[in-house]
């Protein structure tokens, strides 16, 4: 799989206080906004997201039968 199949491309609205630290860091650290704005989102993602997704992944889980009941 070639790199280009492995992202899509997405627009967003981001406000301008941010938009001016994401700047502001790819300019100090040589990257891009790009590599910057994905690095925060899987910060998210490994943090507050990780949280939502189990509860997501548990709810199916007890939806179709597979989580053990105690008690």
């Amino acid at each position: 799989m070639t790199r280009a199949n492995m992202s899509e491309s997405v627009t967003l609205r981001i406000p301008v206080d941010v938009l001016s630290d994401i700047e502001a860091i790819a300019d100090a650290t040589e990257r891009s906004r790009s590599y910057i704005i994905v690095r925060a989102l899987r910060t998210y993602l490994l943090n507050e997201g990780a949280d939502i997704v189990a509860a997501i992944k548990g709810a199916r889980a007890d939806c179709c039968g597979r989580v053990r009941r105690l008690g």
